[in-house]
Parts: C-alpha cells; structure tokens; sequence
C-alpha cells in the first residue's frame, strides 16, 4: 500500500470513528497514530469521557477481533493469559487462550492490577507472545493494547512500573468534550430506545498490515534522525528530570514521526511531524526527581522547555 493510499485509508476510519467518538480530531490521529507504527496505546482520563467507546470504535473501523479486560486488584495472570485446562475426554492438558489472543485488547484500569499481573502482559506487550508453563504461545497478527488509566481514582492502584509504560509507544487523553458535543451526547441519550453508535468495517483485516507498513517506506532526513536524538539526550540533562526519555523511547519518536507523516499522505517527515507527536511518545517516560514532584512540576511543562532548546533543521522532502 502506497503512502497515499495508506494516508486516504487513515482519514477514513478516523472519519468513522470520529462519528461515534465525542472526542477531538487531535486526539484520535494520536490513537491512529500508535496503531500505524505497531505500537500500544494508553490512555489517561476521567470517568465517562469515552475511552472504552474510543477503543471499541477502532477495533470496528479496522475490522479486528476486540476484547475488553476488566483489571482488579485480584487479577490473576492466567486471567489474562489463559492457562492449561485438564481434558479429562483425552487424559492431556489442552491449552485455554485467555482473552489476550485477540488483535485489539482493551486494558481497562490497567493500574488496578497488582505487579506479577501486569508483568504477564508486559511480555504480550513487548514480544507479542505470552509463556505458560515453559511453552510460549504466539499471539495474532495483529496484535496492539489499548489501556486506559484514571488519574483520579488512585485508593487501590498499582503505578505502572516503567518498563511497561515504556512499551506504550503514546500516551494521551480523551479530553472533555466541547458544549457542542456535550449537547449531542445528550440527544443521543434522549431516546434509551435509539440504538448506541456503531462502527462499520472500513477495511478488511488483512489490509491492516499492509497499512502498518506503509510508515517502514517513509523516508527521514539525516538532520530530522539527529534532531530526535537530540531531543531525547536532552530530556536527560534537564535537572527536574531523574530518568530521561530511553533509547527505545527515541526509536518510538521515529516510528511515531512516520506514522504522523502516513497520516498526512506524505512519505517523507517534515519537522512538523516531529513536534506533533513529541509530546504523546516522550512525557509518560520521564521520571521526574522526588524534589520536582514534590513541587508539582508538570511533565508536560518539562518536555516543552526541552523541545524550545533544541533548534529545529531546516530539511525539505528527499
């Protein structure tokens, strides 16, 4: 699939999406954005803002099997993983997936469940495999996480340890929603009777992964590679920071860059497409000192000075 093929596709399961979802164009390019360049997405919000809707409404727009996972403090791994299942039929112990074979899996409240938990969907994360009992299990192709967190909710939550946010390639939020929108949830409310909005197929399965390798053929700039270096090494040097932004961090920059230039029908990165997506790749993997938290310092606001001093090459397209 050619950049503008894969560019127009974009735009069209946003639109889809976009008219179930009450949410801001930004804020679903950024989902889209993980989706192309294979990553896993996580999502930080108040209640009812929409992010179970948002997760569902991909999942439909991209035709791929969905499955939601409700985390509680009393998660098991084997709840998530599947575990083997003594068939008494055949006297042998037959393998029972659990809800993570599937291609898009909703993490709900992901920082309810307790560490040895989260552990087990780390490696689904990172490796797109989970291991039980000594014998690893392939997951489908394709395979990416959406999860959500509630930053006011914190009684009874476990802080996602940096290694899995780390694997989360953005971080973003739904925001709420303008008056304009608040109104037609509403109406959409007004009859219990109308059924909820749905998501119609815009392409077949098969074709996503012919659309995730639409961004592997976007070419970078030499200056624009060193220029994401830079901001990364940056993050390091800032004294509110403790843990700066790692090298998989910055590999995640490039992909992101290219899925935003996808997006935009291009295959070449523009600088724009750098700054754009700067903020949802690099802010959840800063780990700020104990004397910036304790001051309230915003990770947002630490980011920002970074990107303003760095200077921005001046590149055309190759």
């Amino acid at each position: 699939m050619d950049h503008e093929t894969a560019g127009e596709t974009c735009r069209r399961v946003l639109r889809a999406v976009g008219d179930a979802v009450i949410a801001d164009e930004r804020f679903l390019e950024t989902v889209m954005t993980g989706v192309l360049a294979r990553g896993h997405v996580l999502l930080e919000d108040v209640p009812g803002t929409g992010k179970t809707l948002t997760a569902r409404s991909f999942a439909n727009a991209l035709n791929l099997r969905f499955r939601r996972i409700q985390f509680t403090p009393d998660l098991l791994p084997a709840d998530i993983t599947g575990s083997n299942i003594y068939n008494e039929a055949t006297g042998s112990f037959e393998f029972a997936e659990g809800p993570v074979f599937a291609n898009v899996v909703l993490a709900d409240e992901i920082n309810r469940a307790p560490p040895k938990t989260q552990a087990a969907l780390l490696e689904a994360m990172g490796e797109k495999q989970v291991t039980v009992d000594g014998t690893t299990h392939d997951l489908p192709e394709p395979f990416f996480v959406i999860a959500t967190q509630n930053p006011v909710e914190q009684e009874g939550t476990f802080g996602l340890p940096e290694a899995q946010r780390d694997r989360f390639v953005v971080k973003t939020a739904i925001g709420y929603p303008d008056a304009e929108g608040e109104r037609e949830l509403l109406d959409r409310r007004a009859d219990r009777l109308e059924q909820a909005p749905s998501v119609e197929p815009v392409l077949d399965s098969g074709q996503v992964p012919q659309l995730q390798r639409a961004p592997e053929r976007v070419s970078v700039d030499g200056k624009l590679r060193s220029y994401m270096v830079a901001l990364g090494r940056q993050t390091r040097e800032d004294s509110r920071v403790d843990v700066g932004v790692s090298p998989r961090g910055i590999q995640r920059l490039f992909e992101a860059a290219r899925a935003s230039a996808v997006l935009r029908g291009r295959d070449y990165v523009v600088p724009d497409d750098v700054k754009r997506v700067v903020e949802p790749v690099f802010t959840h993997r800063l780990v700020l000192t104990a004397d910036a938290d304790i001051r309230g310092v915003d990770r947002s606001s630490v980011l920002a000075d970074v990107v303003d001093s760095v200077e921005v090459p001046a590149v055309g397209p190759e």
